[in-house]
């Protein structure tokens, strides 16, 4: 941490961990919301040929999303956007209407393009749908409604990237919220009355978007920055946000690029592969979104700030910090998912048209993606610590070769492990990419690991062992959570079985995080040190 004056006293300054438990409290809401909504979407559409087209149509303008929203363009805004917020008023004004006209403009070509062109992108996403009319059809009209949903949640993104550059963290991260209200209430409302129920998912995410969008108009009213949008592609902060778009467009989203080819080679594979593939990566999303996300959303504008400031005490301090607590919430989360595949399937998703097969067939695949998941959680962590800087090619050269590595790892397993191959793939990918971003931050003396961080690491290997230990001691078989007979849930006295499930697999997590939390104590963890104020 600087030596400078007292941060304390200074309203620039940021309380990060403060910051990072809003963001993790309300993306933890976003999550139990999402699993809410991936119970009802497993119940309503199982691992059948309309789930895999919905899931296609679903992520193509999510992925899009997250390429150049979310990933690319925030990555690229956010330090830009730093540097205007140390000057004058009505530049930064200027700039904020610039970005938000062009962006428009950029979006609503898309968005024109992507409606006429629905056909293409489902071969291209899902080549496997090809001699599939009936998945191949259903896809292509599902993503013409889909794909508008781009537009309006891409300038949702760039409303939350704004508000989180002003430390207003709750409503970004609530705002997912409102998808998975929006999908749940197309699958229990709208359903019945359309002729292919699944359609009306398709709807439910075109309203999400609007919905989502609106949310955050409010927040940004009361920073003064709902602004009448200009074209302007002149600006000097649009054309350095440019500048710094094109190799952040890969660098920020390629965990999302990898994910795309993942998707496209389970759709050669069997019908619901696609299916347990995203059922699975749902599942891992709670911790990525939980820890990576709620870490990195932070850290950007904070380190963004130090760079500015030419902090580089505060700028490395921020950085392990970082660090130590992706390592003390990843590694546990890794090894809970890893133990816990069936128990977690079997309870969110296996009923209605989710049989037993395919509560398997995704365990499998989650326990595929465990694997990877502190990787990937570090890849958020140290990825910032270039962007800050507005260093968008050097991640842009890692993430290449983490593309590489996925392609090739991915077409040497798919066809001998089926899709659980393709989700080691995407975690031997990111262990790549993390440790390349890692080596360079090293080289150019932007961090160097403390004493503190080893410590860490070895707290939470050993405490994450322990855990595994209980929880393996604790937790039936793999069979009992698929045996609706099974005598272990039988003696709760509970009639159901989704509930009996979910009343073991609740008492295991509170046990497993009780156990962990003691270990982790034990080996010298306090909570202080999760505190950090820069």
């Amino acid at each position: 941490m600087s030596t400078g004056p007292d941060r304390r006293a200074d309203p620039e300054t940021a309380d990060v961990a403060a910051a990072g438990t809003v963001v993790a409290s309300m993306t933890a809401l976003s999550r139990v919301s999402g699993f809410v909504r991936d119970i009802v979407l497993s119940h309503f559409l199982g691992a059948s040929g309309a789930a895999d087209a919905f899931f296609v149509a679903f992520r193509i303008p999510n992925f899009f999303r997250r390429l150049f929203a979310e990933g690319a363009f925030a990555q690229a805004f956010v330090p830009v956007l730093a540097e205007y917020r140390s000057g004058d008023r009505r530049a930064l004004n200027d700039f904020v209407r610039a970005v938000a006209g062009n962006l428009t403009v950029v979006l609503t070509i898309v968005t024109v393009a992507g409606i006429f062109g629905a056909f293409g992108l489902v071969v291209v996403f899902a080549p496997g749908f090809v001699g599939d009319d009936v998945r191949l059809s259903l896809a292509t009209d599902m993503l013409r409604v889909t794909f508008p949903y781009l537009a309006f949640i891409s300038l949702t993104a760039f409303a939350g990237a704004t508000l989180n550059s002003f430390h207003r963290y709750a409503v970004p991260a609530f705002t997912p919220v409102l998808l998975n209200l929006s999908l749940i209430g197309a699958a229990l409302v709208a359903a019945p009355v359309f002729s292919e129920p699944a359609m009306a998912l398709a709807w439910g995410v075109l309203v999400a978007g609007i919905a989502q969008l609106l949310f955050q108009l409010p927040s940004l009213r009361r920073l003064e920055l709902l602004l009448l949008p200009r074209i302007d592609w002149r600006d000097p902060g649009v054309r350095k946000v440019g500048s710094l778009l094109g190799p952040a467009v890969f660098a920020a989203s390629v965990h999302q690029v990898n994910g795309l080819i993942s998707g496209i080679l389970a759709s050669l594979l069997v019908t619901g592969s696609i299916s347990w593939l995203y059922y699975a990566d749902r599942l891992m999303e709670v911790p990525i979104g939980v820890v990576a996300v709620a870490l990195g959303t932070v850290l950007l504008p904070n380190l963004s700030r130090l760079h500015i400031e030419d902090d580089r005490e505060g700028f490395a301090s921020t950085l392990d910090w970082g660090f130590r607590m992706a390592i003390l919430f990843a590694l546990p989360a890794a090894a809970a998912l890893f133990v816990l595949a069936v128990p977690l399937v079997g309870t969110m998703f296996h009923h209605g048209e989710f049989d037993a097969r395919d509560a398997r067939m995704t365990a499998a695949a989650l326990q595929a993606f465990a694997l990877g998941l502190p990787a990937l959680v570090l890849v958020k962590i140290a990825a910032p610590g270039f962007f800050a800087r507005q260093d968008t090619r050097t991640p842009f050269r890692y993430a290449a070769v983490s593309v590489g590595v996925n392609i090739a790892a991915g077409l040497a397993m798919f066809w001998w492990l089926k899709h659980v191959g393709l989700a080691l793939a995407l975690g031997i990918a990111a262990t790549v990419n993390a440790l390349l971003l890692i080596r360079g931050l090293l080289r150019r003396s932007d961090y160097a690991p403390t004493r503190a961080l080893w410590r860490t690491l070895l707290a939470a290997s050993v405490a994450s062992a322990v855990m595994v230990a209980a929880l393996a001691w604790f937790v039936p078989f793999d069979d009992a959570w698929l045996d609706a007979g099974a005598f272990a849930f039988e003696t709760f006295g509970i009639d159901t079985f989704v509930a009996a499930r979910a009343l073991v697999l609740a008492l295991a997590v509170i046990a497993g995080f009780v156990v962990y939390a003691a270990a982790a104590y034990v080996m010298g963890v306090r909570p202080r040190d999760m505190r950090h104020r820069v």
